[in-house]
C-alpha cells in the first residue's frame, strides 16, 4: 500500500470510528438486542418452551393473528396457545429480512420482517419493542399472510364480510 492510501485508509478508519454505532454499516448494538429478542422468541415456539415464548411479551401485550379473529391479549393468547406447547407442537418461524427503527429517546423499537413459515408460507411479522428496565419485551405482534396482487380479488371475495373480534 502506498503512503497516501495508507495515509487515506487510516484517516478513514479514524473517522468511521468517530461515527455514532450503526452508521458504518454495522447494525448497533440497540438493534443487535431487539433482534435477539425477536429471535429467540421465534426459537422459543419452534422449541415449544411455552414459559421462553410468554416470558418475551410484555403483561400487557397483544398478538395479532391472520385470522381477522384474532386480537389476542396476552393471556388470552396464552390460554390459545397453550394446548400446542403443551404436545411440544408449537410454530416455527424464521426471519429472512428484518428492518428495524427507534423512537428518538430509543426506548421503542418498531420493527417489520418477512418470515419462512413450514406450515403457512411466506408470511410478514410487524411489531413493537419496549425497553424497560434494560430489557427489550415485545409489545404488539401482527402476524400476517402476504398475498401478491394477482390474486388479491379472488381472496377478497373469501373474506368478505369478516369481523375483528377482540378476544
Amino acid at each position: 500500500m502506498t503512503k497516501p492510501i495508507q495515509g487515506f485508509a487510516l484517516a478513514l478508519l479514524a473517522a468511521l470510528a468517530l461515527l455514532p454505532p450503526g452508521t458504518a454499516g454495522e447494525p448497533d448494538r440497540d438493534e443487535r438486542a431487539v433482534a435477539a429478542v425477536i429471535d429467540d422468541w421465534h426459537a422459543a415456539a419452534a422449541a415449544a418452551d411455552e414459559e421462553r415464548y410468554f416470558g418475551h411479551l410484555t403483561d400487557d401485550a397483544v398478538f395479532l393473528g391472520t385470522d381477522a379473529t384474532e386480537r389476542w391479549r396476552k393471556d388470552r393468547f396464552r390460554a390459545y396457545a397453550h394446548p400446542y406447547f403443551a404436545k411440544r407442537k408449537a410454530w416455527s418461524f424464521r426471519s429472512v429480512r428484518r428492518a428495524v427503527t427507534f423512537s428518538a429517546d430509543g426506548t421503542v423499537a418498531w420493527f417489520d420482517e418477512d418470515l419462512a413459515t413450514p406450515s403457512l408460507g411466506p408470511c410478514r411479522g410487524s411489531g413493537v419493542l419496549v425497553l424497560a428496565g434494560g430489557v427489550w419485551k415485545i409489545a404488539q405482534y401482527n402476524l400476517s399472510v402476504t398475498v401478491p396482487n394477482s390474486v388479491f380479488d379472488q381472496v377478497k371475495r373469501v373474506i368478505a364480510g369478516a369481523p375483528a373480534v377482540d378476544h
